[in-house]
Parts: C-alpha cells; structure tokens; sequence
C-alpha cells in the first residue's frame, strides 16, 4: 500500500487549466482515468487527509504510485480525450459498463455491391447501416419477413449468391418474389441499391410515405380493374402496417431520441437505453457496472454517454438525448455529442408529457435489471470472495491471492509440446491475459523440464519489465546471493530460445512483437506478478515452478501444484499434500483454473498437430505460392508422383519455370518420403494425399 504523500506533486506544478489525468500504480499501469476543469483543484481533492476520503477513493491512492496529467484548451477535448484513455487503457479503477447480453441488430451492408439484409451482433463495420438493437433476433427476422413482400432485398449469404449467379438459378425467395434476385440479373445494381435505401428510409422512420404511396397505387390499379396488382399493393400495405405495428408509438411522429435510466446502489448501478426512431421505440439495451470509483448519477450519466456514443457519428446520435441527471458539464457533453452527429443535440432533463412518462418505464426497466442482475451475482461475489480467502488460509498467504496464474504443459506422446498460462483476477478468467508457449530447448516428452522452461521465460520477461522501469535496480540488493549468476543479461538484447505465442485466437508474434512494449500504460505481456502460481501436476511440477523462481532471484511469489489424481495441493518442500475438502469453494476455484489451463494449452497443442499433418515438402520452397502447389499436385496427382518427375517434365507445369522447377526437385530429394501407412484391418498401403501427407 503506497502512502499518497510519496508521489503528491508540489501544488505549484499542476496548472489550473482544462486537462485530463492519469494514476499509475507501481508497474507503470494506468489505473484510473479522469478529466477536470481545474487540474489543480481536483487533483487537491485526491491528496487530502485519507480518512476524509470515500473507501473507493482511498484504495485507488493508496495503490496509485504516482500520477500524470496533460492539458487541453477545453473541456469538449478533455471529454474527448478522457474517453480514448478509458478505452485504450482500461484503467481498473474507471467505470465501465458492459452489456448484460450480446444485442442483436437489423443490418444493411451498404458497403457490397448488392446490399444484403440480415442478423448482426458484436463491432460495428464501416460502411454497414444499423437498426436496434433488438431483444431477440427473432423480432428481426419476423420484422424482415413481413417487409421483403415490399422491399425484395437480397438476405442471402455470399456463398449462396455466388452458386445462384454461376447456376443462373434464384434462391427460393427469388422464386416466391421476395428476393428481386440480383444473382441473376433481374435486377441491375442501380435497382437494387435503390431497394435497399428505401429499406433503410422505412425502418429509419419514414413510414407514412410508403405507405401512402401504395394506397394511392392500389386505388389507381382499381380504378383500371387490374384487380390482382390491387390486392397484391393492399397485402404490400398490410405487412408494412403489421411491421410498424411491432413497435409501438410512444412519441410523436418525428421524435428521434435516446432515453437513459439510471437505477443504482452502493455497489453497483444498471443502465437502461430506448432507442426512439421516428416516435417508436426501434431498440432497447441494458447496461451494468460495478461502482468501482466514487461517482454519482450525474458521473454515471456522462460515463454511458461516452461509452454509448464515443464511436458513433451521424445519425446514429440521436436529436434529443434524454437522461435523470445532467453530467457535471452539459455544454461541453452536449457540444461533443454535436460534434459526433454532425448538427445540434439536445440533451435534458423531460420534465413532463409523454417523455417523463416514458422515462419512467425505462426507469422500472433499470430497477428491474439491477434487481435481477444483484439475483444473479450476490452469490457469485460471495462464492469468489470465500473461494480465494479459503485459498489463502489453506496456503498460509497473508491476503487473498487477487491475480492467479496457472501454467500446464500438453504434447502427444513427445510431439508438438506447448504450454498455456491463464490468468486469474478476482477469481474471474481475464482471457486477453492468457499466453501461450512451444518448447523447442529440446525434444521428447519431459513435464518436469518444460515446466520449469516455460516459468523461468515467463519470469524473465517480468524481470526484464522491472528493469526496464527502474525498480530491479531497486530490489536487486534483496535478491539471493546466487541470483545474478542465474538471472539473465537484462540490458542487453531479449533471451534466445522460442519466443512465446501471443493468446488466442492470434497465431504466432514475429520476434519483435515479443519485446516489452514502451512505458504507456497499457497491458503488456509479462509485466505483472501473481500473488499465486498454480501448475497443473505433483511434487516435481511443483520445484521445476519453485526451482525457476529461485535461480531468477524471485522469492515473493506462493507456489502450488494441482495433482489430477486426488486433488490434492502441493506445496514446495512439503513431503505431504495440502487436501481440501471436497465442498471447499478454494478447491473447485482451483479446479476451474487448472481445467481452463488444460483446455487452452489442448487447443493450442491440436492446433499445432493438425498444421504439421497439412505440411508438404513444398512448403519449403522459397518463392513458390499456394497456386502454384495447386498446379504442381493437379497435374501430377500427389507428391509422390511429383518426387518422381524430371526437372523438364516439372516445367511443362503452366507457370513453372525452370529456376522454380529445380527449386522444387531439389527440396524433395532433401526430403526422406514417410513411412507409408498401413490400414491394419486389410493390410492395404495408404497413398500419400494431394498435399503430401498420409491419409
């Protein structure tokens, strides 16, 4: 715990200008971000006498180490800038809200030739239209359903499209009229590009037009006895009204606005939005948060405003914005909001009529989430909190061991050998944390050696970011008198041998992405400590870990194994085992982490096997693209064939010239064919496969 009066700036240092701030804890993490009108009077508020502070407040100095701050000419930049901190850094003490569910939104991907209609979820793409989001994607679909009768818009995937324009055959909704069929060209781009504007006009909220104009058609078709075209507009008309009818209107006609609740505790606090188009509600979403900083309502407000529309811009900011509270700084909240949308925002308090009565439904709506959201997670909470404090207690540790890593090492028979490493904080999976590592030092099957190869380069890059920040020099005095001659070069260049993989689902990082990034705050790779090391095995996992440790000069990290057999914990040095009771919390939490170690560390080794089958000799062949092998396999059947062939005969290949031709001879003499396979039910060789590997 630092004593905030270590790392408090002299008062005549902080401007009293606009600016942004940031505190770092000891590791040179951003841990909190937040902006002020007057940087000197708020950082003032942070150095005052400690028991005068919120016990938020207060824990966040007192893990601070020290504290930064940049100006800005006004307030709308500070909003602005604190909001790209907050998301780049993701300072643990910031408020962040998270959705309670993945919402699905009604898309239009006006990016493609031929828009296509249809469910999405996650990041918005550039170029692609959004409506909602929806509670469930079946609304959509029912929503789209009814409106294909009137905007026949393609909804089909790429794959459907390209067989149906090569076939020259619509899909079934090309046949049935809802689907204009531009696969096969009843309809130029033009048209259909038109259908798809008028689509987005619709569900935008411009509804009344459509609809007038297929009731005046419909009239005219009568009027000319053409019956079936009039009845056929009278069904068009009905979808369009049952389609409108899905939503009901809450607000007059051109009303265009966001409406944000606030319901709240000490803990924590839930947000509900309705997304009102065109006086109907088009979409509704939910909100949580954990209160981990002192902040009222009008804080919580100016928070999900960042959040909501920090990465929007155009029409995607509504013309009225209303919420409970108004933030600290309305003008400057309501000029970025002006900004993103590109003309004036109106953000307010509704003081009466229709809008105060809807804000009080979405008001229930937010004492409804919380109350269910609190349900869900009281026992949670109070199941982690016992889980790792029966930890601690069974592992003689003097806290509770926030960030967990556990390490496990998977291969099949000697082959492939990988190791994972996950990450544990506050007994949830902090998955963007994990790593994951190939052991090349040597060959064949040995836990115990991987093990300790695997702790020893994941501790070294963490004594590498020490140093780099200045604080091994500090401790260095403390290390064991035997840990300068086991610790690494750690001003010179990275240690050789394999550089670990980056976490999934990325592949392999190039060498230079495996360096220590530069001193800015954000997550880096190796550069925080656990109070706690778990390694999935016995007594020797345990002091290879210990072992690793000790020869890096590391002695403030607790060791444990995870034994599969029994269950049992094992502690270094220990002869006998630590056993947990079965119903313990502290066990099954262990369990879940020495069970997702299994389960990345097996991905990953799978992963790997499974590229090594899929290898042929002409991958080694400098130059010579996936094409090109195509072309070689095709033409001669399989690799074996090709291994076979002369230079002259390698050359008739299209594309193939000589140079590449004797490249290609020359990497399959160099290469020992394998072993054929034997089917051991009828004896029957198994031939090699056109990518060279055994079937």
């Amino acid at each position: 715990m630092a004593d905030p009066s270590s790392y408090r700036p002299k008062p005549g240092q902080i401007p009293d200008s606009p600016g942004v701030y940031k505190f770092r804890d000891e590791h040179r993490r951003v841990i909190y971000v937040g902006k002020a009108k007057n940087l000197r009077q708020r950082l003032a508020n942070y150095f005052q006498d400690l028991s005068g502070l919120h016990p938020r407040t207060r824990t966040m100095v007192t893990t601070a180490a020290s504290v930064e701050w940049t100006v800005v000419s006004t307030e709308v930049e500070a909003l602005q800038l604190e909001y790209s901190w907050i998301k780049e850094y993701d300072p643990r003490f910031n408020v962040k809200y998270r959705d309670d569910k993945s919402y699905p939104y009604l898309a239009v991907t006006l990016n493609e030739e031929f828009p296509r209609v249809q469910v999405m979820r996650g990041a918005k793409k550039k170029g692609v239209r959004y409506f909602g989001p929806y509670g469930h994607a079946w609304a959509i679909r029912e929503t789209v359903d009814l409106m294909l009768r009137v905007f026949p818009v393609r909804t089909c995937s790429a794959g459907v499209f390209k067989n149906a324009a090569r076939t020259g055959r619509p899909c079934l909704l090309g046949y049935i009229g809802k689907c204009s069929a531009p696969c096969v060209g009843r309809v130029t781009p033009e048209e259909h590009r038109e259908l798809a504007d008028d689509f987005c006009d619709f569900m935008a909220g411009r509804t009344g037009t459509y609809i007038r104009r297929l009731e005046k058609d419909m009239m005219a078709a009568a009027e000319d006895m053409e019956y079936e075209r009039a009845a056929r507009l009278r069904d068009d008309a009905e979808a369009l009204k049952r389609a409108m009818e899905k939503s009901a209107v809450v607000l007059a006609d051109a009303t265009d606005a966001d409406l944000i609740a606030v319901a709240e505790d000490e803990l924590e606090a839930a947000l509900q939005i309705f997304h009102v188009r065109g006086g109907r509600v088009r979409g509704q979403r939910g909100w949580v948060t954990d209160k981990v900083e002192n902040v009222d309502t009008s804080g919580l407000v100016e928070h999900a405003l960042q959040q909501l529309y920090g990465e929007e811009a155009g029409d995607a900011v509504p013309k009225e914005v209303l919420v409970p509270a108004l933030p600290e700084d309305p003008d400057a909240v309501s000029q970025w909001l002006a900004e993103r949308r590109g003309s004036q925002v109106s953000l307010r308090i509704p003081q009466r009529g229709d809008k105060k009565d809807l804000m009080a439904t979405v008001q229930r709506n937010a004492q409804q989430a919380l109350g269910l959201h609190k349900t869900k997670r009281a026992s949670d909470l109070t199941t982690r909190s016992r889980a790792l404090e029966e930890i601690a207690e069974a592992l003689g540790l003097d806290t509770a061991p926030l960030r967990i890593e556990c390490f496990d090492i998977s291969h099949l028979q000697g082959d492939d050998v990988v190791a994972s490493m996950v990450v544990f904080e506050d007994g949830l999976a902090r998955k963007g944390e994990y790593r994951r590592f190939q052991i090349k030092s040597f060959e064949g099957q040995d836990d115990v050696r991987s093990m300790h190869e695997v702790i020893g380069r994941r501790f070294r890059r963490y004594l590498q970011e020490k140093e780099r920040t200045g604080e091994w020099e500090e401790n260095r005095a403390q290390a064991p008198a035997h840990a300068p001659e086991q610790a690494p070069a750690l001003t010179g260049p990275a240690p050789t041998g394999p550089v670990p993989a980056d976490s999934a689902p990325a592949g392999p990082l190039p060498e230079s992405a495996a360096e220590p990034r530069e001193d800015d705050g954000r997550p880096k790779r190796f550069a925080y400590p656990p109070q706690l090391l778990v390694v999935d095995g016995g007594q020797p996992q345990v002091a290879a870990a210990k072992r690793a440790l000790d020869e890096l000069g590391i002695d403030d990290i607790a060791v444990c194994g995870l034994a599969k057999r029994l269950e049992e914990v094992w502690l270094p040095d220990d002869d006998d085992p630590v056993v947990l009771p079965r119903s313990s919390e502290g066990l099954y939490l262990l369990q879940r982490i020495r069970d997702e170690a299994h389960r990345f560390a097996i991905t990953y080794q799978r992963a790997k096997r499974a590229k090594r089958i899929r290898s042929s000799p002409l991958d080694d062949v400098a130059g010579l693209g996936e094409t090109r092998k195509q072309a070689l396999i095709k033409h001669f059947g399989s690799v074996k064939k090709l291994r076979q062939a002369t230079i002259d005969q390698i050359c008739e290949v299209p594309g193939i010239g000589r140079r590449t031709a004797e490249s290609v001879a020359v990497a399959l003499a160099s290469t020992t064919p394998a072993t054929p396979a034997v089917n051991t039910a009828t004896g029957e060789i198994i031939e090699e496969d056109d990518g060279g590997s055994t079937t």
